[in-house]
């Protein structure tokens, strides 16, 4: 296959380029070192977005994660799409990203102060999909999952992981990557990462069966107390001239990141979820796929059951003047056209369904004879009352 991304062309393409600048702002020189990539890209102080329908991006993705952007999304027709993030180096350590890194599927590659995170898709099956969306809104349901990191929720490592396993990259006796809480309550971003690498739903689902919930102590007051009070004089200066300097994303961030890590301690003294095997994974995909068909099952009854209502009450309406409605088919015939017929056509239908729920078949038809009196020259509505089954052309 051809890997479109560095650079080989071929025809009929479509590539969509979205970055994102969260912690900081472009300057001013940087936006015009952009603009040098590309001119026709749409370009502000946070954002750099383009579309390729032939051609390609002069620029490397990976150059401009490490010295401009936090986010990048991109999409290609020929069934592959990336999500990128930038993060600082402390928010992750390396045995995490030991644990959960897949060549090719999740990549970490530390850059200077920071981790660039990688989460691919190059090898979809789903022509309807690539075939119909352009890559834009996926950095709207993305982005927040940088947040969550950030915060020490690590949940969307895991999905990439369990892409690997939904591609059947990974054997059934290996382990889970890392054992973590909160698999049966995904965020939004999460589970919209997850649609972006196209996690078997159920694989997702069954990710969730037997995984405990986020714990929702919340620290009490006397705990963040100690937590400030722990923090040195230099650390305190260091914070508030970053505020002073424009710099308050860089400062919430550490302080973020030094709070999560706080929680992370407080709550290691809890028992850790055990690990299960992907063969484990897979049995509970099996459960959760008949959690799922048993629920669509009783969402279509209840659909059914809803539209059966609100048919009845719709043919109930019309049942209260019925020669004023056999009187507004007339008139509608009256215009002669094929949308006329058609929309009678339609009115009949209901009309007939009306009568067999209040008044009996037998009725319809008498009135139904009479109206076709006046129009029985009238093939191509003939045509159409035959079809639906209305009536019967002797």
């Amino acid at each position: 296959m051809v890997n479109k991304y560095v650079g080989k062309k071929i025809i009929s393409e479509y590539q969509y380029y979205e970055f994102l600048a969260i912690d900081r702002p472009l300057t001013e020189d940087e936006i015009v070192e952009l603009r040098m990539l590309s001119t026709r890209a749409v370009i502000t102080p946070v954002s750099f977005t383009n579309h390729y329908n032939w051609g390609d991006f002069k620029g490397d993705p990976n150059k401009l994660m490490e010295h401009y952007f936090d986010a990048h999304v991109y999409v290609a027709n020929w069934m592959t799409a990336i999500f990128m993030l930038r993060l600082p180096i402390e928010v992750l350590n390396e045995e995490t990203v030991k644990e959960v890194s897949i060549p090719y599927i999740l990549d970490f590659k530390a850059v200077k102060d920071y981790w660039v995170i990688t989460w691919r898709l190059d090898e979809s099956e789903n022509y309807d999909r690539f075939g119909m969306e352009d890559g834009s809104g996926w950095m709207m349901r993305l982005a927040p999952v940088r947040y969550e990191l950030l915060c020490g929720d690590l949940r969307s490592l895991y999905i990439g992981w369990l892409a690997a396993v939904s591609r059947g990259m990974i054997d059934d006796d290996e382990m889970e990557a890392l054992p973590m809480c909160g698999l049966g309550n995904f965020t939004s971003a999460q589970i919209a990462l997850a649609e972006f690498l196209e996690v078997d739903p159920d694989l997702l689902g069954g990710a969730g069966i037997g995984s405990p919930v986020n714990p929702t102590e919340k620290l009490s007051e006397e705990d963040i107390d100690r937590w400030i009070e722990a923090l040195s004089r230099n650390e305190v200066k260091a914070l508030i001239r970053q505020l002073l300097e424009g710099k308050g994303h860089q400062a919430e961030r550490i302080i973020k990141n030094r709070f999560a890590s706080l929680k992370r301690a407080l709550q290691a003294d809890s028992k850790s979820p055990l690990r299960r095997t992907v063969k484990k994974l897979h049995d509970n995909a099996g459960k959760a796929r008949q959690i799922r068909i048993e629920k669509e099952r009783r969402d279509l009854e209840r659909l059914k059951a809803r539209l059966r209502m609100e048919r009845e009450a719709y043919l109930k309406k019309l049942s209260v003047d019925f020669p004023k409605v056999w009187k507004s088919v007339a008139e509608t015939v009256k215009r002669g056209s094929g949308l006329a017929y058609d929309e009678a056509c339609q009115m009949l239908v209901d009309i007939s369904e009306a009568y067999e729920l209040l008044k009996g078949k037998q009725q319809f038809k008498k009135e139904l004879r009479n109206f076709m009196a006046d129009n029985i020259r009238r093939k191509a509505l003939i045509k159409r009352m035959e079809e639906a089954g209305i009536w019967k052309n002797k």
